[in-house]
């Protein structure tokens, strides 16, 4: 497998990672304040800011893994 190949699928995998554990993470941060977007089927202001913390996390859990992914290449 070439370097090119390797490195879009290790880009891949942490974006894949990233966005899975920072969504869980966000929405373990929801429940810990009393805002459960998944478990609820109303639509209101909390469950929102549920969502903004879910759609937080992803990103946020993107952005770190593809940090670790791309400082663990320059070694």
């Amino acid at each position: 497998m070439n370097n090119d190949t390797k490195n879009a699928l290790r880009e891949g995998v942490a974006d894949a990672l990233g966005f899975v554990l920072g969504a869980l993470a966000g929405w373990g941060l929801g429940l810990q304040f009393g805002i459960d977007f998944i478990g609820n089927t109303n639509w209101g202001l909390t469950q929102l800011a549920g969502l903004a913390l879910i759609l937080a996390g992803s990103g946020l859990g993107r952005w770190l893994m593809r940090r670790l992914i791309l400082k663990g290449e320059q070694r």
